[in-house]
């Protein structure tokens, strides 16, 4: 990187960065808008993180197929489960399909892009696989929420089916293909980022990125598709 290093973040030196967090909690009081949801969200997002931190320590270090298999199920059961908040009067009677959707749209595209394009030893390295995973499954989390939701809300307009689906499909993607018109000239996303600030060319970290954004079209259309 140029001499230029990163040194480990200390939680005094971290804790700068709730400098701007705090000026919004300011303002969602002053303004009345009930500042217990965004504390809470704040207050789990350190406990989840932190939590997680020392569960992936043990897990790269344990380096067990049963380990690293457990968690895909977990991630795939959790991403389908709250796929479907945007409708929770259907929640129960769609899970099956939702879980379906997200394994079949999310584990095959995480096979292929495991097998096909890294061609990762062995096939179960945690430290590349769960990352990876957790980036498709949420992707697809998000497509099929946002399908679902789109969906019954046009069949509620009377909308006729194959027009629902459509309609819900489209809704779906905006947010990942504006990430394909964007990425390079608004944002530099996080896959790209984290390798060019671990020192990486840009351009070996660019094929990274641009196989992560593959990846993320494929699983999220696959997913809502299904």
């Amino acid at each position: 990187m140029g001499g230029e290093v990163l040194h480990p973040i200390s939680f005094v030196r971290l804790a700068v960065a709730f400098v701007p967090v705090a000026v919004v909690l300011v303002v969602w009081s002053r303004w009345a808008l009930g500042v217990g949801s965004p504390l809470y969200a704040i207050a789990r997002m350190l406990g989840q993180l932190l939590l997680v931190g020392f569960f992936l320590a043990w897990l790269f270090d344990s380096g067990q197929a049963w380990t690293t298999v457990g968690v895909l199920v977990i991630m795939v059961s959790a991403s389908s489960w709250i796929a479907l908040r945007t409708i929770p009067q259907r929640r129960q009677g769609l899970l099956g399909e939702a879980l379906l959707a997200v394994t079949v749209g999310g584990g095959l595209t995480l096979l292929l892009i495991t097998q096909g394009v890294l061609a990762l030893e062995p096939w179960h390295a945690p430290r590349v696989l769960l990352p990876l995973a957790g980036m498709i499954f949420a992707s697809a989390m998000n497509s099929i929420s946002l399908a679902a939701e789109r969906f019954y809300a046009e069949r509620e307009r009377d909308l006729a089916k194959l027009e629902a689906r459509n309609t819900a499909f489209r809704a779906a993607m905006i947010p990942v293909v504006n990430s394909l018109f964007a990425v390079g000239l608004v944002s530099i996303p996080g896959m790209m980022t984290g390798q060019i600030l671990a020192g990486v060319s840009p351009l070996i970290a660019a094929r990274y990125q641009i196989m992560v954004m593959c990846m993320i079209f494929g699983a999220s259309g696959i997913s809502t598709a299904i």
